[in-house]
């Protein structure tokens, strides 16, 4: 069974936090990771923002974003495009109007995602996101 990394998870690979061990265990732990082309330029947004905010050089920029694209090809993890329509189902959700399934956009794309991709277990360290797949259904494993 396939387990959707999100991006609030993969960042923590790039950059060392409290959860980054957890996250790591996590992952190793699993046969198959699946890793959006959102995730990935959400997690490359996030070196850039570094970079424009005096928090990191090119040169590491650089580094990290290679790091990133190196890790993305290795087990377990499968980085996979985003399915055209995943803004179709995201909104689907969306206009469903369920209380306690409201996050915001990108999370809610991220959702969207997985349902066409037919993963149902995410991995996140975002409360609201997690709330919102257990709303539509999914699992979601929390790394703190």
């Amino acid at each position: 069974m396939s387990l959707y990394l999100d991006t609030s998870c993969l960042l923590k690979i790039l950059f060392p936090e409290p959860e980054t061990r957890r996250v790591m265990d996590l992952i190793a732990a699993e046969e198959h990771v699946v890793v959006s082309s959102l995730a990935r330029v959400e997690a490359l947004v996030q070196v850039h923002a570094r970079v424009a905010g005096g928090l990191l050089t090119r040169a590491a920029a650089r580094a990290l974003m290679r790091r990133l694209d190196d890790l993305l090809r290795e087990d377990p993890y499968d980085l996979m495009r985003i399915p055209p329509e995943s803004v179709d189902i995201a909104e689907e959700h969306v206009r469903r109007l369920q209380p306690d399934a409201h996050c915001p956009t990108l999370d809610r794309l991220h959702l969207g995602v997985m349902h066409a991709l037919q993963v149902t277990r995410l991995l996140t360290n975002d409360r609201a996101q997690a709330r919102a797949a257990h709303a539509l259904g999914f699992s979601s494993i929390f790394p703190r």
